[in-house]
């Protein structure tokens, strides 16, 4: 009897020690869901949805931990190791950016919130990206393009906007209920999306190599716009536009410390109002001239040899489709994507297409790569000292994009790295981490030095990545994810800008080598 007491009391006892283990259980499986993480297990999840009690508690646990994570420091505020100790859960592959830090560790999305961005802002940044410093090469775009050449511009922005456009629907698909759910977070993930299930990392692969030639071609253009801005502000000082880029290239040097944009995103306002002040002076001198102005020498006829580097040149000016999918997933209002990409883009298209012609009117066949170096000699080194700041301020945005997609590619990528971590476990960069990065800022000065030549660059960068990234991809991407979703319409738009973008990146790649081949053999000086 005795012993039967005891066997009942022990069942109890073991029943009741379950159950409150299944409870917490529960709780922690619930709380790791939220937060981005995936079961081991198909059973385990089954087994948490068959249990409607152990999942009533589950919310209201999660309820009362949301209520009192600020009194109480939160379960991620603290040492983190419930989360490193608990082998029975791992990161979902497919899950959203924000749950892991730049690190690959685990965060809390309780204790961390990412501030989002109005539209305003977003549009903010849309507008640093397409109204830069290269839009000092869009007068001598009209110099071989004519009237073409200020369609191209308008045509370019329209063509740009809708890319931009498509890309972003790339990132969405419609659930059960037919509402559009964000399943992407950026380009290379809809790049892989489109290789799959054959070739699941091609896409991303196509896409990370057109960056990385973007960006560093870049950064070259800086170097060179750099040299070439102070050789023809000082034109008597005995230092030639090489010596100028060295110079220049010494100041960037330690750009290859840098680990955060933090204290460089606080010169970017300052530098983008002095680029607007700087675009003003050039157009005010023009207006004062405008009794001088060259209408005759406008005209409908093309240069067949340069007109394409013209095209190349332009399209460049407008190359912000890397960035947008991250730009659109921080937004307040994801909605107003649309009418952002409109306003910024028809501001942009009205504002380089009057500097454009006003510039050209005013110089008509001595327009330079330049348009800064027509100015005269009083104020022209005024004006280009401020457009060097702004170029060497802005060298180190794109210079660390290029280091972070190379080293998640390389060195980072888990246990598919080619090469071991950049940095230390103490989060410090290695010693020949830092050489690899000071490698990079001197291939950017090696390049500026050997091809000089501003338009031609940036014409062949626009050829080749700019037309590829703006106009290639998104297209191809919209037609192989939306299908069957797309009208007749939007079939046709995506065919003609393939092709289209596909023969102008193709003819302006090829002029523009051929225009690089003739000024090294012939040492033709900018």
């Amino acid at each position: 009897m005795a012993t039967l007491i005891r066997s009942k009391l022990s069942n109890k006892l073991s029943n009741a020690a379950t159950a409150v283990s299944n409870k917490s259980q529960a709780k922690v499986s619930g709380m790791f869901a939220k937060m981005g993480f995936q079961a081991a297990t198909d059973e385990e999840g089954l087994g948490f949805a068959a249990c409607d009690d152990l999942d009533y508690d589950h919310r209201q646990g999660m309820q009362m931990d949301i209520l009192t994570s600020d009194e109480m420091g939160g379960e991620g505020s603290g040492d983190g190791s419930a989360l490193e100790g608990d082998s029975h859960y791992q990161r979902d592959g497919t899950g959203p950016p924000h749950s892991a830090s730049k690190d690959g560790g685990p965060t809390n999305e309780l204790s961390e919130v990412r501030p989002k961005i109005t539209a305003w802002e977003a549009g903010w940044n849309v507008t640093n990206a397409i109204q830069g410093m290269f839009v000092l090469g869009l007068p001598y775009a009209i110099l071989h393009g004519g009237y073409l050449g200020l369609f191209l511009i308008i045509f370019a922005a329209v063509v740009c906007c809708y890319t931009g456009k498509i890309l972003i629907a790339c990132l969405y698909e419609e659930d059960e209920d037919g509402q559009l759910v964000r399943v992407r977070d950026s380009y290379v993930d809809i790049a892989n999306a489109c290789c799959a299930p054959r070739f699941p990392s091609l896409g991303g692969h196509i896409v990370n190599v057109a960056q990385i030639i973007e960006l560093v071609m870049t950064c070259i253009l800086y170097v060179v716009v750099s040299g070439n801005l102070m050789y023809n502000s000082f034109p008597h000082m005995p230092i030639s536009q090489k010596s100028w880029a060295i110079i220049a290239t010494a100041a960037l040097l330690p750009c290859a410390f840098l680990k955060n944009l933090k204290a460089v995103s606080k010169f970017s306002l300052l530098c983008t109002m002095a680029h607007f002040v700087i675009n003003i002076l050039v157009i005010a001198y023009c207006l004062s001239r405008a009794r001088d102005w060259a209408w005759d020498k406008v005209k409908f006829y093309i240069d067949v040899k340069k007109f394409p580097i013209s095209i190349g040149i332009i399209v460049f000016s407008y190359t912000s489709q890397i960035f947008l999918p991250s730009l659109e997933g921080n937004m307040q209002k994801p909605s107003e994507f649309h009418c952002m990409m409109n306003w910024t883009h028809i501001a942009a298209c009205i504002l380089k297409g009057l500097f454009a012609l006003v510039a050209y009117l005013t110089w008509a066949d001595d327009t330079k790569e330049v348009i800064t170096d027509n100015l005269p000699s009083t104020i022209r080194a005024v004006v280009n000292l401020f457009l060097v700041a702004k170029a060497l301020l802005s060298y180190p945005l794109p210079f660390f994009a290029a280091v972070e997609v190379l080293e998640k590619s390389f060195f980072q990528d888990g246990g598919r790295a080619h090469f071991p971590d950049c940095y230390g476990g103490d989060g410090r960069l290695k010693s020949w981490g830092l050489s690899l990065r000071c490698i990079l800022v001197v291939f950017t000065l090696l390049m500026a030095i050997y091809v000089p030549h501003f338009a031609l660059l940036m014409g062949l960068t626009g050829s080749l990545t700019g037309a590829g990234l703006c106009f290639l991809l998104p297209s191809l991407f919209h037609l192989k994810l939306l299908w069957r979703k797309l009208l007749w319409h939007q079939v046709f738009f995506d065919v003609a800008i393939f092709v289209i973008g596909g023969i102008c990146s193709i003819s302006g790649f090829i002029h523009s080598m051929e225009g690089l081949i003739e000024a090294f053999k012939y040492n033709i000086e900018e």
